[in-house]
């Protein structure tokens, strides 16, 4: 029950001194100008300890984004060395900006005006931020905030829910022509690098993307059942895919020099990124040599997507092979199996047609 007690001061004003004593919850008191507000204070504050609500905003309003942060890379992203560098990158920005505040203070307002700073800042390489970079950034911070509402009770719910995303558009898709193809495969085998031809190849043939096969390990091909375990995915989940003749030997031809054990593709130099392989400059000469321009490593994972819808690969099928947790990341390949969609057609039809005359 609440209770208001008067009190004058020495200056001859007034002050209400409000008290809740709820059997099994701590007491809560505070003072306020006037009796109206102290009865307020008292209904509102009974309500939200009944609903569960109140000792979450008195956590809120002890912490900032700062402990917020601090928290989550300590405790939890510490869980997901794949992830470390990158995600804790994002979560220094949002820490720089937002560090000061309480999460009290963390309103959708705040979140939206971070957002378009966040699309307004030049880059390192003084360009604009894209909406699907920004959205990274994004993410990593309302994940933060998730963890603080489900296992801390830092905040009821997330502000991070009521923001909109920036619009990523349709996505880049640039296609390899066969020519083109042809052309990069052949400057990859002239390569000073023994790596750079094996690594292209599997990404074109699979759809991997580079960092899941520098990672690879001769622990995860299994040759026996045919079957390539990717344990370091984008979204940190396993994921398993065919060994196929023909990655099979790339892979038995780049063994002949390697003991069966550890990373496939070990690093030369030991000053390299992450303990990986880096082809970065191997493949910017190939793609000078091959005379291909707008293209990125990335985009042989795009392109081994689109050879695969041409090739009558359905949607999920797609989703499988990628590991897209969304239809609508496969489905900017759609097009590409509209050829394989008509073939399915005709066939029907000419099976009805066949049944009518019958």
């Amino acid at each position: 029950m609440g209770t208001i007690r008067e009190y004058k001061k020495e200056d001859g004003s007034t002050s209400y001194h409000a008290e809740i004593r709820l059997k099994g919850y701590p007491p809560q008191r505070e003072s306020f100008r006037t009796r109206t507000l102290a009865k307020k204070w008292i209904q509102d504050t009974e309500s939200s300890i009944r609903d569960g609500r109140h000792f979450r905003t008195a956590e809120a309003k002890k912490h900032t984004v700062k402990d917020l942060i601090e928290r989550f890379i300590s405790q939890w992203l510490a869980q997901y060395p794949e992830r470390v560098v990158r995600q804790t990158a994002y979560l220094a920005w949002w820490k720089k900006r937002l560090g000061h505040l309480l999460l009290a203070d963390l309103t959708p307002i705040v979140l939206a005006e971070a957002r378009d700073a966040l699309l307004a800042e030049k880059t390192p390489r003084q360009t604009i931020r894209n909406p699907s970079t920004v959205n990274r950034y994004l993410a990593a911070f309302s994940r933060a905030l998730t963890i603080a509402v489900k296992e801390w009770g830092w905040i009821d719910d997330t502000p991070m829910r009521k923001v909109s995303k920036p619009s990523e558009g349709k996505g880049r898709n640039r296609l390899l022509s066969i020519e083109e193809k042809d052309r990069l495969l052949q400057a990859c085998r002239s390569s000073s690098s023994p790596f750079l031809y094996p690594i292209v190849s599997i990404a074109l043939l699979t759809g991997m993307r580079f960092g899941e096969i520098a990672n690879l390990r001769w622990e995860d091909i299994d040759f026996t059942n045919k079957i390539i375990t990717l344990e370091k995915t984008k979204n940190g989940e396993r994921r398993m895919l065919p060994l196929t003749e023909a990655v099979e030997k790339i892979l038995i031809h780049f063994r002949k020099t390697d003991i069966a054990s550890g990373l496939i593709f070990k690093p030369i130099s030991p000053t390299n990124r992450n303990g990986v392989v880096d082809i970065r400059n191997a493949f910017m000469k190939a793609l000078k040599q091959a005379q291909i321009s707008d293209f990125r490593f990335h985009d042989l994972r795009h392109a081994s997507a689109s050879y695969l819808a041409m090739n009558g690969a359905t949607q999920g099928e797609l989703m499988t092979i990628l590991g897209h947790k969304s239809p609508n990341m496969t489905r900017r390949y759609a097009h590409y199996s509209q050829k394989h969609v008509a073939t399915l057609m005709e066939r029907m039809h000419v099976n009805l047609l066949m049944e009518g005359e019958g």
